[in-house]
């Protein structure tokens, strides 16, 4: 063995006189590096792209940052997370708070985001263009889902801020316009919880009742006033566009001005450029609308006028070309008379022939020549001479064959057995029992009897075991026990 192998390497660690670097725990060095990383780094700002994206059950929220040479873990508990105001999606250029700090678990380090911002406008729009095409894959934009405007909704529901302008430029030109039944529900429009408040709002509207103790709106209007890519933002939601899309009253969008686009526009019935649109797409002026009525009533009598005009002298042209009432009934007239005549000679002959055919026939009905047919007939009738055995015989056979049917008769009658002593049972309704388990189940029993009918109750089963024949002289002999033959 080499000696200086030997003196270098030793089997048990020993600190050697004066080391003063004593060996540390796992955990102390993790604690230190902790220690030291979370004091030198106490708040950072990073800027990067978000991958691997993953929100877990708990609500906690795990990604990693990178950028072209590095990636770096990050967390973001439930709290703030549930305070974000956009989605997180992977591909997506963010800038974090937080503070950084290590996870001994795994042997690394790791962001713990306070707050997430888009890295700019540029980053905003990114996710904008990510998440139109997305709903337009699904088909949320498209034209045969839009529903048509009613031409004069009775209630209109609208959603936005209650104390913004907007509302007021909306009530005021509805009044201008055309008087209507508004409900106003509040929300936010931009800030946290903006989106959430935004869909239940549009989800409360649809889901409203007819009928109920408020109004169902026949219009909904969703509207904002103008600002940036970022005040608008909540309108870019996913949940506040699939609440739009899904609403079951038409709606109109009117969020921030002309040129101001949000998704929320697209999944909408119709947009507004403005929220005085849409208060002016949702009502016809009211004072033209009379007015173009007044117009249409006028129209249509002019136009009842006019026929009933042409009627008339349609009528007078065909009166005057038309014969006179008289000259049109004088000859149906002269056919009339004409049959009455022919109808009265006809009559006439027809009664002078039947006459003639009666006397014709009553004299061959004189009483004499009746007589002297009955004598003929009664004298043909003695000369017939018809042995009675040819009578007889058949009705003999006959008489026979009466008797052998009804001695089969007697045979297969039911009450044939009882004259021998039997008897018929049956239930309350007329059923015939034929076993003990159908008479346990009727309880109320009729019995039938050669000379009556007699009602019987179910009250004690006894089983009767067989025996051999017996003799006649033990027949004659008295039971050892009554109750044993009693079975009702």
């Amino acid at each position: 063995m080499d000696d200086s192998l030997s003196l270098d390497a030793k089997l048990l660690a020993e600190s050697g006189q004066g080391d003063n670097a004593p060996p540390l725990t796992v955990s102390e060095i993790s604690g230190a590096l902790k220690r030291v990383v979370e004091d030198r780094f106490g708040y950072v700002r990073i800027r990067g792209e978000i991958s691997g994206f993953k929100r877990a059950a708990s609500g906690h929220v795990y990604l990693a940052l990178k950028d072209d040479k590095a990636v770096i873990d990050g967390v973001m508990w439930k709290g703030n997370a549930g305070r974000l105001p956009f989605r997180p999606e992977d591909g997506i250029e963010v800038v974090v708070s937080g503070k950084l700090t290590t996870y001994p678990g795994r042997s690394k380090y790791q962001v713990v985001i306070d707050k997430m911002e888009l890295a700019g406008e540029g980053a905003l729009m990114a996710l904008f263009e990510k998440l139109k095409a997305k709903l337009l894959a699904e088909g949320l934009f498209d034209q045969d889902r839009k529903k048509s405007i009613p031409f004069l909704p009775k209630t209109i529901g609208v959603v936005t801020s209650p104390t913004g302008s907007v509302i007021r430029d909306i009530l005021h030109r509805l009044a201008d316009r055309f008087p209507s039944h508004v409900i106003v529900w509040p929300v936010l429009v931009q800030g946290e919880g903006a989106a959430k408040q935004i869909a239940a709002a549009i989800n409360g509207f649809s889901q409203m009742e007819p009928g109920g103790p408020v109004a169902r709106p026949d219009l909904v209007i969703v509207a904002r006033g103008g600002g940036s890519v970022e005040d608008l933002w909540s309108f870019n939601e996913e949940e506040v566009v699939r609440a739009v899309a899904a609403c079951t009253i038409p709606i109109i969008s009117a969020v921030g001005h002309e040129t101001d686009t949000t998704l929320c526009d697209f999944a909408a019935d119709l947009r507004a450029p403005t929220p005085t649109a849409a208060a002016e797409m949702a009502v016809p002026v009211r004072s033209e609308w009379l007015i173009s009525l007044d117009e249409t009533k006028s129209r249509m009598a002019r136009a009842v006028q006019r026929g009933l005009a042409t009627a008339q002298e349609r009528l007078e042209t065909q009166r005057r070309v038309m014969p006179a009432l008289a000259d049109l009934l004088r000859p149906h007239q002269q056919r009339v008379d004409e049959i009455s005549e022919r109808m009265k000679y006809g009559m006439s002959q027809n009664i002078g022939q039947a006459r003639s055919r009666f006397a014709s026939s009553a004299g061959a009905l004189r009483p004499s020549i009746l007589k002297q047919r009955l004598a003929r007939s009664q004298e043909q009738f003695r000369r017939l001479d018809m042995p009675v055995s040819l009578v007889q015989r058949p009705l003999a056979d006959a008489q026979q064959r009466l008797d052998a049917l009804w001695r089969l008769a007697q045979q297969v009658s039911p009450d044939g057995p009882l004259k021998r002593g039997y008897a018929r049972v049956s239930s309350a309704d007329g059923d015939l029992i034929g076993s003990r388990k159908a008479a346990a189940a009727a309880g109320s029993l009729n019995l039938h009897f050669a000379d009556g009918t007699i009602g019987a109750q179910v009250t004690e089963f006894r089983t009767i075991a067989k025996s051999s024949p017996k003799s006649p002289s033990s027949r004659n002999k008295k039971p050892a026990d009554d109750r044993q033959q009693d079975l009702f």
